[in-house]
């Protein structure tokens, strides 16, 4: 008798341990803490617009080789009424939502980056991606060989970076975090049953796109629910579904994951485990406005996930230039022997487009790159490298492309490189996936410099 409730107590103790733990490892439930609140409500935790806007994206994306801008700009608009394009089940990956007005309500274009971008055209954010969908619909299948833009992963790429990170780092985890803005002892909204600084870190949580429960799996496992290979692991809950709001692994979280099961970095749960530690002290303020020590703790919570994420981005920059370089190569082969270059130039394109909206969206988070953003847009170009030796230079006031005589291919390839370098010494990115650096110094030997110019 003694021994088997020895063994019950041990048991309870065992499960509330693992309770606890596992508490630790979910973003939310928080308990409500917004004072006079008489609702219903028990958890304050919400992030439905972000989610929805992941699901915009993804199917804006999933529309871009159609060419149709009325239905691209719908999802850019956010319009009512809109159907999930992606991500949509397959196979035994059964998805929860069909509509997007299931998960949420909110835009993609009322949210984007409002600065100028000097790697397109000193655009706004909202204006290069409304000019990136305009030029997709003028062509076919999303991809224009004529100046080497793959307009599904520039629109992709840069969209991730122009909304998403964007507006965790610069607006809810800068802007809403300052004394005075959104304060924790007020509803966020009039109505609200969450508080000011409940929310807006929230809604930060809800742009990195990662599922709430990820911490409880491995990158491996994360990484293969945004491919929509692993069911188990997404299906936290068990009914059967995967629920678009918590289950499902989106954008930067993703590619976080990607670099993670590579075994050199940690990102995914470095930047996770920073929102629930961040999200904890505010509900451990109990509805009141932060003191001194926990605005302290707060903000260091902060700065380990905006740090993490930005080198996440970078470590894109530098996959997609070292890619780039690969697939030069390939190309000058080709050409040597006289071979057919149509499928390796569009694999080059792709992953110049790649290169170039990560680096893009890299320069719309909260600190000013000044010359690391001048040298990463001169030493990519506006457009990548053509196989006439042409090469797009600019935008003129109509929206039309301005082209004008290339850099050499030797130059450019050397670029790639030397982007590489810039991503290691201005961000110390470590996984360094497709890392080429071992030919800079050959290739700038044969060069006869080992400081080309850098080009305009």
């Amino acid at each position: 008798m003694l021994k088997n409730l020895i063994i019950i107590i041990l048991g309870i103790f065992f499960f509330n341990f693992q309770v606890m733990a596992d508490g630790h490892k979910i973003y939310g439930p928080f308990p409500i803490t917004l004072k006079d609140y008489s609702g219903d409500k028990t958890n304050s935790v919400k992030y439905t617009g972000q989610m929805a806007r992941h699901v915009l994206h993804d199917s804006l994306k999933a529309l871009v080789k159609t060419g149709d801008v009325s239905k691209m700009m719908a999802y850019f608009n956010g319009d009512d009424g809109l159907e999930i394009v992606a991500p949509k089940s397959k196979d035994d990956f059964k998805v929860k939502q069909s509509m997007v007005a299931e998960i949420g309500s909110g835009n993609l274009s009322g949210k984007t980056y409002k600065g100028a971008v000097a790697g397109w055209g000193n655009l706004t954010g909202k204006e290069v991606l409304e000019h990136m969908i305009t030029k997709a619909g003028e062509i076919d299948g999303g991809f224009d060989p004529n100046t080497g833009f793959d307009y599904t992963q520039l629109i992709s790429k840069f969209a991730m970076g122009a909304v998403f990170y964007n507006q965790a780092a610069n607006n809810y985890l800068g802007k809403k975090m300052e004394i005075g803005q959104k304060p924790n002892n007020k509803p966020y909204k009039e109505g609200a049953y969450y508080t000011g600084k409940e929310h807006s870190w929230d809604e930060a949580f809800g742009y990195w796109g990662s599922a709430a429960h990820a911490l409880t799996l491995t990158a491996e496992q994360n990484y293969n629910v945004a491919k929509k290979k692993d069911m188990a692991s997404a299906d936290y809950n068990g009914d059967g579904v995967v629920d678009l709001y918590s289950e499902y692994t989106f954008a930067h979280a993703y590619y976080a994951s990607s670099y993670d099961k590579g075994g050199k970095t940690n990102y995914l749960s470095t930047v996770n485990q920073a929102f629930i530690d961040g999200r904890k002290i505010i509900a451990d303020a109990n509805g009141r406005n932060l003191n001194f020590n926990e605005r302290t703790d707060l903000l260091a919570q902060r700065d380990i996930i905006t740090e993490n994420w930005q080198k996440v981005i970078a470590e894109s920059v530098f996959k997609y230039a070292g890619s780039t370089y690969k697939d030069i190569v390939k190309l000058e082969t080709i050409i040597e022997s006289n071979g057919d270059t149509k499928e390796a130039f569009r694999t080059y394109a792709k992953h110049w487009g790649e290169l170039k909206g990560f680096a893009l969206a890299l320069q719309c988070g909260p600190e000013n790159l000044g010359e690391t953003a001048v040298k990463l847009n001169r030493m990519m170009g506006l457009g990548p490298v053509l196989l006439n030796s042409s090469q797009v230079v600019g935008i003129d006031s109509n929206g039309n492309f301005i082209k004008d005589q290339a850099q050499e291919w030797g130059e450019f390839k050397l670029h790639m490189l030397k982007i590489q370098k810039l991503m290691i010494d201005e961000f110390g990115v470590t996984a360094r996936s497709k890392d080429q650096l071992a030919e800079m110094s050959a290739l700038a030997d044969s060069m006869g410099s080992s400081d080309s110019a850098e080009n305009d």
